[in-house]
C-alpha cells in the first residue's frame, strides 16, 4: 500500500506521516528532504538558488546518506527548497527517485506537496493536512528555537504566507489537495489526535468504507 501525505509546511504532516509508517511497519520518505538537500548544495557551492542548470545537476547527484543532515532543517534551507523545488528540472529527475521509493514492500508513506497528485496519483491512500499558517508559525517558531536558533514568529509567520503563495501558484506541480484526498485539519490537534485521525481514515479505506 501507497499512503500519499501532502499539505503545507509545518502543517504536522512530517510526524505524522513518519509515525504512520511506523504503525503499519511501511518504509518512509519526507519528499522535503530530497528538496532541501539540492537547495544546500546550491547554498553551498555558492550558486544561484534560480540556477537551473546547477539545480538539476544537484538533483541528479543527490546522496540518501545525507538525508539527516540537521542543516537541512534550517529555515534558510527551507525557504531555498521552495525556490529549487520550482524549477521543472529539478522536480523532473526527483519524480523517479520517488516512485522507486514507493512501491518498494510492504508498503510506502511518502509525505510533501504533490505526492497524491503527481507522483503517486494511484497511491490507495491520500491525506491532505492542514494548519492555520499562525498555528504553523508558531510551530516552526518552537522548533527553531529548540534547535538553538534565532527566531522571530512574525517572519516566519511572512515567509510561510510567501512560500504557500509560491507553491500554490507555480506553473508545474501545485500544492493543492488530489480530487480523492481526505482533509485532516490538523490545527489544534497534538501529535497523538493527528496520527490516531490519520488511521482512522487508512483503516476506513482498507475497509471500504471510503
Amino acid at each position: 500500500m501507497i499512503i500519499a501525505i501532502d499539505g503545507p509546511a509545518a502543517s504536522g504532516k512530517g510526524t505524522l506521516a513518519k509515525r504512520l509508517a511506523a504503525h503499519y511497519g511501511y518504509h518512509h520518505l519526507d519528499t522535503g528532504v530530497i528538496y532541501r538537500a539540492v537547495a544546500y548544495a546550491l547554498i553551498n557551492a555558492g550558486k544561484d538558488l534560480r540556477d537551473e542548470v546547477a539545480a538539476a545537476a544537484a538533483a541528479r547527484n543527490l546522496d540518501p546518506r545525507t538525508f539527516d543532515n540537521p542543516a537541512f532543517k534550517s529555515h534558510e534551507v527551507g525557504s531555498a527548497a521552495s525556490i529549487v523545488s520550482a524549477i521543472p528540472q529539478v522536480r523532473a529527475a526527483l519524480i523517479e527517485f520517488q516512485r522507486q521509493f514507493a512501491a518498494k514492500p510492504p508498503g510506502a508513506v511518502l509525505d510533501g506537496r504533490d505526492i497524491g497528485t503527481v507522483i503517486c496519483p494511484d497511491a490507495e491512500v491520500k491525506i491532505f493536512v492542514v494548519a492555520d499558517p499562525k498555528i504553523r508559525a508558531h510551530r516552526r517558531t518552537l522548533e527553531a528555537l529548540a534547535r538553538g536558533e534565532a527566531a522571530e514568529e512574525t517572519v516566519i509567520l511572512a515567509d510561510i504566507l510567501a512560500r504557500d503563495e509560491r507553491d500554490q501558484n507555480r506553473a508545474v506541480a501545485p500544492l493543492k489537495p488530489a480530487k480523492d484526498a481526505y482533509l485532516l485539519d490538523n490545527s489544534h490537534l497534538d501529535i497523538e489526535g493527528g496520527v490516531r485521525a490519520a488511521i482512522d481514515i487508512v483503516e476506513a479505506v482498507r475497509a471500504g468504507r471510503r
